[in-house]
């Protein structure tokens, strides 16, 4: 039984966020709140989130966030709510329920792991760490442990990581045995670099060394930096990306530095099926000196190309999880907010979100007015030609980012000898480098 309390008087955020919902725009009412989930009382956030839930036919979040709103101080209720937040992708709402549930219940392993996988969900490794470190001595290896070593490195203290990695004992449970190696490669990767002194245009290892910590954390060698923002707030990311010919061929040819660099002489280029990896993979074929070939998952000593892995099919996803020897799987635009549903190789740039070349883009017209460009219908073929014939000069760009055309080939020299190895799982975070992302 849950008894109900004396709700608090509603802020204006929040009577304003159920008129929307009153009016059927449930996602006007979220936005509205978004970013002040932990300012207000947890019982009217819960009330609100009830409410919106019922709005969108979510049962299961209607139902919990119903009870942690009639008594917000019952630790199952928070736990439940939580729980019900996370798995309809609103952790930010869950963060402050299951933080007070496990101050009611601090022996509770189960809140302590959900209020670590909110933390996780909204991108606060720091804080995701640093709540299993206060109960470090009593940590279970798996998965508190685990957790703690991975949210450190996730989070930028690889000394944490390192040691709670070598405390680790091997899982009982085989499931748990990728995670496993997924830390023991992270530290390895790190200390390749650490023991190499890796040339970087930043500190190695520090807040903007976005190429460094992408090799560390993901294994991806990170082919350009923009030239954008690099100082307010970037650290060599995109944001939003109208694609070029021309950005497309200078990524190509950054895959080919990098080959060299690390030694590998692939004798093909396996073309995905989707149409922006075959325009891509038919331009890199040119550019390498190589033969396209369909993709085949057991063909060995290949460059697979791919525009966009979310745009690629499940089948040649589950193919290239397990890695073919000699196999190096390249992705031009390689999202960061929302990372690809595998790891890649080698990745010419990470955005948050692109418009390929040949895709429906924006233009000024004659009025100066942006105007919709219809996608480019021509075969394959001819696109690709554009890419190989593009003018090399890319924009200069704010002058903030750094040069980096030496110390790139540096870079995959001194990584060469822990690249291509381990698994590609997704890694489901932009790691400790931090960026500004448009809403």
């Amino acid at each position: 039984m849950f008894a109900r309390k004396k709700n608090p008087p509603q802020t204006p955020e929040t009577a304003e966020a159920l008129e929307l919902i009153a009016a059927g725009d449930v996602p006007g009412a979220l936005r509205l709140v978004r970013g002040r989930e932990e300012e207000l009382p947890i019982g009217e956030l819960a009330g609100l989130l009830s409410r919106a839930a019922a709005a969108a036919g979510f049962e299961d979040l209607e139902q919990a966030a119903g009870r942690a709103a009639a008594d917000p101080e019952h630790p199952q209720a928070l736990y439940a709510y939580g729980y019900a937040c996370i798995e309809r992708g609103l952790p930010a709402a869950a963060v402050p329920a299951l933080r007070r549930a496990l101050e009611l219940v601090p022996e509770s392993g189960a809140v302590l792991r959900e209020l670590v996988a909110a933390y996780e969900e909204t991108g606060r490794h720091d804080r995701a760490a640093a709540v299993l470190e206060t109960r470090e001595e009593s940590l279970a290896d798996w998965p508190d442990r685990y957790l703690l070593a991975w949210n450190a490195a996730m989070s930028g203290r690889l000394d944490v990581a390192r040691h709670q990695t070598a405390l680790l004992s091997a899982p009982d449970d085989e499931r748990w045995q990728p995670a496993h190696r997924r830390v023991q490669d992270i530290v390895r990767r790190a200390e390749v670099l650490r023991v190499a002194a890796a040339p970087v245009p930043t500190p190695l290892l520090g807040e903007q060394d976005l190429r460094g910590w992408q090799f560390v954390i993901a294994g991806t060698v990170l082919g350009t930096l923009s030239p954008y923002g690099f100082d307010a707030g970037m650290n060599g990311r995109w944001a939003w990306l109208q694609d070029s010919p021309e950005q497309c061929r200078e990524g190509l040819l950054r895959l080919r530095t990098a080959l060299s660099a690390a030694d590998l002489h692939p004798t093909t280029v396996s073309l995905l099926p989707d149409r922006s990896s075959r325009i891509l993979g038919l331009a890199a074929a040119e550019l390498l000196g190589l033969p396209a070939v369909p993709f085949e998952p057991a063909r060995t000593d290949t460059v697979v190309i791919a525009y966009d892995l979310s745009e690629v099919d499940a089948e040649s996803l589950i193919a290239l999880r397990d890695r073919t020897p000699g196999q190096v799987l390249h992705e031009h635009a390689s999202c960061w907010t929302d990372t690809p549903p595998m790891t890649p190789d080698s990745a010419a740039l990470l955005v948050q979100s692109v418009v390929p070349p040949w895709g429906s883009g924006l233009r000024m017209g004659e009025d100066g007015a942006p105007e919709r460009m219809p996608e480019d219908s021509r075969p394959v073929e001819e696109i690709a030609a554009d890419i190989v014939g593009a003018d090399a000069v890319l924009p200069d760009g704010d002058d903030e980012a750094p040069e980096d055309d030496e110390a790139f080939v540096a870079f995959v020299r001194a990584a060469a000898a822990h690249w291509l190895q381990g698994d590609r799982t997704q890694v489901p975070s932009s790691g400790p480098v931090p960026g500004a992302r448009f809403a």
